[in-house]
C-alpha cells in the first residue's frame, strides 16, 4: 500500500511538473524528483495511456495530454453553472426570504455548488460543498426522479438510512413521490433531513434537455409550512427555469428542448 501511495504521489508530482513547464524530458523529471529514470518512465508510460501524457519521439519531451481536459471540463462545467446561476438565486433568496442552494447529483449523494443564505439570518449553516442523501433531500428527490429509470431503482434499491422520524424509508412510497415531482415540477421535503426544517426544490436543465442540476429554498417548519409549498414551489420553478435558459435549454411548446 506504501508504495502505491508513493508512487501516485510521484505521479500527481510530475502532473504539477509539466503544468509549470510546457515540456519536459525523462532525465529532467527524473532529477526534480530525485528518482531514477525508469521509475518516470513507468509512471508516464501509466498515466499516457489515459491520455494524461503526449510524447514527442523527436525530442523525447512529454506535455501535458488532453485526457485533463475531460476531468477539468466537469470542474468547469460546475464553476460555470454556478457563475451564471448566482443572480438567479440572489433573487430568489430575496423574494422567498429563505436560503437558497443549487445542487448536483454526485454518485448516490447531493452536493450542494452554491449558496445564498436567507436574509437577516442569525446563524447561518453552510451546505456548500457538504453531501446529503438523495432521499431525504428536495434537491436529491429532483434529480432522482429525473434519473433514467434504471438508474433510479438502482439507487432505490439500495438501504435508504432514517434521518428523522419522518425520513421516506419506503422506495414504494418515495416512488411515488418522485412521480409526483415529474406532474407539479417540483419536490418537497418537511422535516426529513433535519426536525424543523423544510424545502422546496425544482430542477434546472442543461441546453441538451438533461436536469444537471436542482435548486432549492430551504427554511424553518413554521415559516416553510405545508401551506406555502404551492408558491414556493412555483417561484423556486421560475428559477430554475430562468438558470436553465442561461445554460442554453430552450423549451418548445411541445415541451422538447
Amino acid at each position: 500500500m506504501r508504495n502505491k501511495v508513493q508512487s501516485l504521489d510521484r505521479a500527481l508530482e510530475i502532473l504539477r511538473l509539466l503544468g509549470s513547464e510546457p515540456e519536459m524530458r525523462v532525465t529532467d523529471l527524473a532529477r526534480r524528483l530525485e528518482v531514477h529514470k525508469s521509475t518516470v518512465f513507468r509512471l508516464l508510460s501509466t498515466l499516457q495511456e489515459h491520455f494524461f501524457f503526449n510524447h514527442t519521439p523527436t525530442t523525447e519531451r512529454y506535455r501535458l495530454g488532453y485526457g485533463l481536459v475531460r476531468l477539468a471540463g466537469a470542474v468547469v462545467a460546475e464553476l460555470d453553472l454556478a457563475r451564471v446561476s448566482r443572480s438567479v438565486l440572489e433573487q430568489l433568496a430575496f423574494r422567498t426570504g429563505e436560503t437558497v442552494n443549487l445542487a448536483i447529483l454526485q454518485g448516490d449523494q447531493v452536493v450542494n455548488i452554491d449558496q445564498i443564505a436567507a436574509p437577516n439570518l442569525v446563524v447561518n449553516v453552510n451546505w456548500v460543498g457538504k453531501q446529503t442523501p438523495l432521499h431525504a433531500t428536495s434537491n436529491g428527490k429532483v434529480l432522482l426522479a429525473h434519473l433514467a429509470e434504471e438508474e433510479r431503482r438502482r439507487l432505490l434499491s439500495r438501504p435508504l438510512p432514517r434521518l428523522t422520524p419522518r425520513t421516506i424509508t419506503d422506495p414504494r412510497i418515495l416512488e411515488k413521490q418522485l412521480r409526483r415531482v415529474l406532474t407539479d415540477g417540483y419536490a418537497f421535503t418537511l422535516e426529513e433531513l433535519e426536525l424543523g426544517l423544510n424545502a422546496v426544490a425544482a430542477p434546472v436543465h442543461a441546453a441538451d434537455g438533461r436536469v444537471q442540476a436542482a435548486v432549492s429554498v430551504a427554511g424553518p417548519s413554521y415559516r416553510v409550512t405545508p401551506q406555502r409549498l404551492t408558491e414556493l414551489g412555483e417561484m423556486t420553478k421560475d428559477a430554475g427555469a430562468a438558470i436553465s435558459r442561461r445554460m442554453g435549454y430552450i423549451r418548445n411548446a411541445g415541451g422538447e428542448t
